[in-house]
């Protein structure tokens, strides 16, 4: 017997609001229902995983025991100059001199997420 994930749960304060960032972020849809105001919502990735956000009345407090970790199809780099423009701020940079590493992001209610390197920076840098 197996359990199989359903979705990745994220408890906040707009539903609607992280909903948005996090639908522009990945390029997929919102439910097509979902309204400014809805107490819950949710985004389906293109491999069917759900990103389900849940309005709770607590604010975040601490530091995220899970995260998402981004893979663009772009630069790292340039990947996270576009989750900035969108409302992410900056956390950590974990990138070496040799071009691995990460950069940590948090979304606009604080949840951190990292931005990995792209598959081409991957392949370029072994």
């Amino acid at each position: 017997m197996i359990s199989a994930v359903q979705n990745v749960a994220i408890d906040c304060a707009d539903a609607h609001g992280l909903a948005l960032f996090w639908s522009r972020a990945t390029g997929a849809p919102m439910d097509p229902g979902a309204r400014p105001g809805d107490r819950e919502t949710q985004v389906t990735l293109g491999t069917g995983l759900v990103l389900y956000f849940n309005q709770v009345p607590e604010p975040k407090t601490a530091k995220n025991r899970v995260h998402l970790c981004l893979r663009p199809d772009t630069t790292r780099d340039a990947e996270t100059d576009r989750l900035l423009a969108l409302g992410a701020t900056p956390v950590a940079d974990h990138r070496e001199p040799d071009g691995t590493g990460w950069r940590v992001l948090a979304d606009p209610e604080g949840n951190e997420f990292c931005v990995l390197r792209g598959d081409e920076e991957r392949v370029a840098g072994g």
